[in-house]
Formats: C-alpha cells, structure tokens, sequence
C-alpha cells in the first residue's frame, strides 16, 4: 500500500522553546486490494482505459460514483496518475470539486504526489486550485509547500490559490514551509515563490511566533535571509 505523508500532530520542541508538529501519514492511494475490486469506471480509471470511460459514460455510468473510501473514478485516476483517464473523464464531466473519505480532492491528491503534469491537465479542465480541503481544513498550496513543491505551488498560486488561508492548525502556506520544511533548496525555491505573490509575512502561528521567528528557530539562514529582505519581523 502506498501512503503519502501530509501535515502534523505530534509535537516536538524546536530550537528556542517553539513547539511545532510532526507529520503523519494522513493521505492514503487505493489499496491493491481495493483496485482488485474495482469495476466500471473506477476500473478504467486505475488502468487508465479512456477508451473504456467514454464507453461507459455513453452508456449512462455515473462519472461521480464513489468506491468505499469515498474516491470517485477522478480520484483513483489521479492517484495512479492515469492522464489520460484524467482528460476523460473531466471531459465527461466529472466534478473536480468532490472530496474523498480524507476530504482530499484531485487537485490536493496531485499537489501531495508532486505531479505537476497531472496538476496542469487538472486546473486546465475546470478544477479549483481554491478549495478547503483535509482534515485540517487546509489547501491543496498549504500542502504543497509543506512537501517543498516549490513547482506544484507555482502553479498553484497562478491558478489563484488564496495565498494567506490559515489551517485549523494556524498555520498558512508561508508558515508549513518552514516549519515543516527541511531548510532545503525545494522548500527556498516555495517559499520564494509565496513571497513574490505576496502572501502575508506578518501572520503568525498559534503562538505568536512569526515566519520569520520560526525561521530563526529552525536555524534556517537561508529563509532567514529571504524574509528579512522582504521586510519580515
């Protein structure tokens, strides 16, 4: 089973006495259990058969069926990065918008996998880059930076993903990238990127602390630098 790791709930203390989160694996690909009991177009979607959806969908399947983890035929395609059964079905009109069992949608399941190629075709056909989604009442952006792809987050804020949305964990896009970042040259490049959109340097975690204090506190010079040149405190 393959499992895709995203936000916190452990706590760990940082350095100077902040406290943050530690991941958890939170969203979960179909089984190989579950795709062996796949029928119809959930089915066609795993195994990536346009063919076979548009067949189905003229002969009158439900395009937003959902399996028992709640995944619709949408959903199982993009976690098996099936693009062409992505194109299908989205072309067959299938609802970008619906969440699975997690409250993950495409665009969030694609933003997780770094599949910036699935991500393209997703926003092309019609979906939102702006919903709410997991458990943590996040974004697919505020997941996407925490992971550090910085290229998916790109393509995020061009889609007009909201830059400042504050999770239940208080916590935005800015603030997961360095807390749950690796200080790395991936989670440099996103939260670059934030900066140049202009997503908000001022709001602070649960505790007060700043971007820029949290930072400081990681030992990350490099973001350190990057935020005190736009004008963070």
């Amino acid at each position: 089973m393959k499992l895709q790791v995203l936000f916190a709930s452990a706590l760990v203390t940082l350095a100077g006495g902040l406290v943050a989160p530690l991941p958890v694996v939170a969203q979960v690909a179909p089984t190989a259990a579950e795709v062996g009991r796949y029928t119809g177009l959930h089915a066609a979607a795993q195994r990536g058969d346009a063919a076979t959806i548009r067949q189905l969908v003229a002969a009158g399947a439900s395009l937003n069926a959902r399996e028992a983890y709640g995944r619709t035929p949408l959903h199982v395609a993009t976690f098996a990065r099936q693009r062409d059964a992505v194109r299908a079905l989205l072309a067959a009109g299938a609802d970008p918008s619906l969440l699975e069992s997690d409250r993950y949608d495409a665009v969030t399941i694609a933003a997780v996998a770094d599949d910036e190629e699935t991500l393209r075709i997703l926003l092309a056909g019609g979906a939102s880059a702006k919903l709410t989604t997991s458990r943590y009442d996040g974004t697919a952006l505020i997941a996407a930076a925490h992971l550090g792809h910085d290229g998916v987050v790109r393509q995020l804020i061009a889609a007009g993903a909201p830059l400042d949305h504050v999770n239940n964990l208080n916590w935005t896009a800015t603030i997961e990238a360095i807390v749950l970042g690796d200080g790395g040259k991936r989670h440099q490049a996103t939260l670059k990127a934030l900066i140049d959109a202009g997503a908000s340097l001022k709001l602070a975690d649960r505790q007060g602390n700043s971007p820029l204090a949290l930072a400081r506190a990681r030992g990350y010079r490099e973001m350190v630098a990057m935020l005190e040149a736009a004008g963070a405190k």
